[in-house]
């Protein structure tokens, strides 16, 4: 993916701007692709558990060929969405979330992305009409500053992904 510099106003850091087609893609189209992948929370909360039919299965072999090759992520924001939908009483674990988010992190194949301030700002400076869920905000700035496709099934996201260029996401659907 190519990038440019812009500067913003004030003269700070030079931001990197994405160019380019829109980066959207389907795992049931691109059922080889080898690409390293950041996951939803929903996809990690699904690949996680197991949970029948929630991913396709060329989704769950894609997210197998990356963890295998070391190229699966997962963004320290997924966990503070768990907690809030545990908080919220969206969603119940097996365990107290601190102890299942402990576990979940340790999974075989995951590697885990710390929420940086440059993922922070570049949630904000995000090209086009994007997400309002500042979380899902976060996650597509993270798979472009870590050049990786976000492997979602939110509709809002792919819909964001098909209108602007240079967001990669893998619609998982």
């Amino acid at each position: 993916m190519s990038t440019a510099k812009r500067t913003t106003s004030r003269g700070k850091e030079p931001a990197p701007v994405y160019v380019g087609r829109p980066a959207l893609w389907r795992t049931a189209d691109s059922p080889t692709r080898d690409t390293p992948l950041l996951l939803d929370t929903h996809a990690w909360l699904w690949t996680l558990d197991g949970t029948a039919g929630a991913l396709t299965k060329p989704a769950s072999r894609l997210i197998d060929r990356a963890a295998a090759a070391g190229r699966l992520f997962v963004s320290d924001i997924s966990f503070w969405e768990v907690a809030m939908l545990v908080a919220n009483g969206r969603l119940e674990l097996a365990a107290d979330p601190t102890l299942w988010l402990q576990r979940a992190a340790q999974a075989p194949g995951i590697r885990l992305v710390p929420l940086t301030r440059d993922v922070l700002i570049e949630s904000t400076r995000l090209a086009g009409t994007p997400h309002g869920d500042p979380a899902d905000r976060m996650l597509i700035a993270q798979a472009q500053l870590i050049s990786a496709s976000l492997l979602t099934c939110d509709k809002g996201i792919v819909a964001y992904a098909a209108r602007t260029p240079g967001v990669p996401v893998c619609d998982a659907r």
